[in-house]
């Protein structure tokens, strides 16, 4: 449980306005005499360096020494519309989506790493019915389950001044092709503002490590976005994340660009939305989804910690993801629908060294399992040359056949392909005159970082030659 201690005397004022002001908002602590319990004096001496200050407080293992109650108010998320608990991860896109969101607003919330404490994991899975979803976030005790940037204005009651500025381009997707872009467009004096739904980076942030981006042996994902995502704020780009665009109008030679609380003006609309992962849609995936079924190894990997998790598909996204988890995983099993792997040597040529991956290939995936009381068992799979079918165990698993576009808020706007994917030719053009694509979104575009950057520069260009008329 959340636990707070606060170490002080009841003939300090500083202790008695403390106590005074977490009664007030219905904090719950614990108050240590120090005047009674020698040990916790020695505690606040070596936490302060040999001084015997208090009020300190410690918050699930942070401690505070002396702070005012503007101080408490930020560390325990006390605002006049509640107190706001988050429960996360570092690792997790929407809880930096909402971390952000209530920090440029000005919120105060307690943060609490699901990552350092059980019993915050627990509590998580008790609130969500057994399922690990984050951002759970907690105003004045009630729970809220990964809500979105509108539902917290509306619970807050957070008052959103519009800017209604016109920008020179509107980028829709903060990955690497649409943080590219706008690395370009700023240094070419446009003015740029990127609206991402989730967080900044695409699903390169949820990658652990990346091999194959040129000046670098090996980086991790998110290093390499927010290296990326700070150049793009130094040469002057706006960010707004957790931004889910609803509609696009052209109008007057300017696009509306309209999200559920706010409307962006633009003489240009990049679409940068990248891709999301392709789903199985056999029996028991949607129920098992967030307990037990996954699709981001860095998001829910480290769920599994010395335990058995299947992975299913061939290519370098699932090998790659697949050796990821070997390293803390206590045995992976990968499940491949064809006789041989898609990906590169790089991967494969790695799985014959690791005594705790096993390979399952030709076999096609049936169904997921689960036990009367919904938790994951297995995956059932047909072996293709045999008809025979079995049950592969594990204490969890993660999918990765592939991706589909985020195109949705473009259809009937510009051309797409029968697979969803943004048609363009030329300078990143699309069926719109001033709308430009870039990245996994569309039509021909391979699916790697360096890739997104290089479609990135040239939808610059592109825009570049179309504002300048």
């Amino acid at each position: 449980m959340n636990t707070l201690k606060l170490y002080g005397a009841d003939w300090c004022p500083d202790c008695r306005r403390a106590k005074a002001y977490l009664k007030e908002n219905n904090v719950p602590f614990d108050f240590v005499d120090v005047d009674l319990d020698k040990s916790a004096t020695r505690l606040v001496e070596t936490i302060n360096n040999g001084k015997r200050i208090i009020p300190t407080i410690d918050l699930n293992g942070t401690t505070y020494t002396n702070p005012n109650n503007a101080e408490l108010a930020d560390a325990l998320g006390i605002n006049d519309a509640g107190v706001v608990q988050l429960f996360g991860a570092d690792w997790c896109p929407d809880c930096r989506r909402a971390k952000s969101y209530l920090a440029d607003n000005g919120v105060n919330f307690q943060f609490i790493d699901v990552d350092e404490h059980e019993w915050a994991t627990n509590a998580v899975e008790t609130i969500n019915n057994g399922k690990r979803i984050i951002p759970t976030i907690l105003i004045d005790g009630k729970p809220h389950t990964n809500p979105d940037n509108a539902t917290l204005k509306a619970l807050l009651n957070i008052d959103v001044k519009k800017e209604h500025k016109v920008y020179d381009t509107i980028i829709i997707g903060g990955g690497a092709a649409g943080l590219t872009t706008a690395i370009y467009a700023q240094r070419d004096r446009f003015d740029t503002i990127i609206l991402e739904k989730k967080t900044i980076g695409g699903n390169a942030f949820l990658t652990e490590t990346i091999e194959n981006y040129p000046g670098f042996t090996n980086i991790s994902g998110p290093d390499l976005m927010d290296k990326m995502e700070e150049q793009a704020r130094t040469y002057g780009a706006t960010i707004a994340t957790g931004v889910d665009v609803e509609s696009i109008e052209k109008k007057d030679n300017k696009f509306y660009v309209k999200s559920a609380t706010e409307t962006y003006i633009g003489r240009s609309v990049v679409a940068a939305t990248g891709s999301t992962y392709r789903r199985l849609h056999i029996p028991g995936e949607e129920e098992l989804i967030g307990s037990g079924v996954h699709f981001c190894a860095t998001c829910d990997g480290a769920f599994y910690r010395d335990r058995t998790v299947v992975v299913v598909g061939g290519g370098n996204s699932a090998l790659e993801e697949g050796i990821f988890l070997s390293s803390f995983a206590k045995k992976v099993k990968i499940v491949h629908r064809s006789e041989a792997f898609t990906a590169s040597p790089t991967y494969t040529e790695k799985l014959p060294k690791m005594d705790n991956v096993q390979t399952y290939m030709n076999k096609t995936s049936l169904e997921f399992i689960s036990d009367d009381k919904g938790q994951f068992v297995g995956l059932k799979v047909k072996d293709n040359a045999t008809g025979e079918e079995e049950l592969i165990e594990g204490d969890g698993t993660f999918i990765f056949i592939g991706l589909i576009p985020n195109t949705k808020v473009f259809e009937n706007v510009i051309d797409l392909n029968k697979q969803g994917f943004i048609t363009s030719s030329g300078l990143a053009k699309t069926s719109v005159e001033g709308i430009f694509a870039a990245g996994d979104c569309r039509e021909g575009a391979i699916a790697q970082v360096a890739a997104a950057t290089g479609e990135g520069v040239l939808a610059s260009y592109g825009l570049k030659d179309y504002l300048k008329h």
